[in-house]
């Protein structure tokens, strides 16, 4: 060691088997935390956030109690639909994304707030199922930038409106 030290550098001296059973072991130890922290992260996050699909109450300033997915973002009634089939489909569709069940769910699911009987669902035009509430095919709005706000309330010469948790048309004005 002494003439490593006055060369300035420095040597691991030991046998080749100790390095390998150190790596080895500093391996598995390095695994079993790696694992450990997966299963963490994933015990952390369940039942954390809802699935989008899952609609909420939320209150804005304005608006009162609304119906939000779950991420917390405004969804959005389309006047010409009548309480029927959804009438937004191709560039309509683009703006006002429609929130369609996941592949493999057939039913929507309700949060806290929600009325579980006014929930349903309508067939889109590709198959797919679109949520409803009282009625009311549902719509996320590509303005809304983050949740809690209703940038389309009111939208397309009042076409547009938040739905109220008592599943009426909300006409209210947004503060805030």
């Amino acid at each position: 060691m002494a003439s490593a030290a006055k060369s300035g550098h420095r040597h691991c001296h030991l046998p080749r088997s100790a390095i390998s059973g150190a790596c080895a072991r500093c391996a598995v130890l390095t695994a079993l935390l790696v694992a450990g922290l997966a299963v963490a992260g994933c015990a952390s996050s369940a039942g954390v956030s809802a699935p989008v699909y899952e609609l909420q109450a939320r209150g804005i300033a304005g608006l009162g109690q609304i119906i939000t997915d779950g991420r917390g973002f405004t969804l959005y009634m389309y006047a010409p639909d009548h309480q029927g089939p959804s009438q937004c489909a191709g560039f309509c569709a683009q703006q006002w994304p429609p929130l369609v069940l996941p592949h493999g769910v057939d039913k929507p699911r309700a949060g806290p707030g929600v009325k579980a009987a006014l929930l349903g669902t309508v067939r889109r035009s590709n198959g797919q199922l679109q949520e409803t509430y009282n009625g009311w095919p549902l719509y996320l709005w590509i303005g809304d930038a983050a949740p809690g706000q209703a940038t389309g309330q009111a939208d397309d010469m009042g076409l547009w409106y938040a739905l109220s948790v008592t599943g009426a048309v909300d006409r209210g004005t947004p503060r805030g």
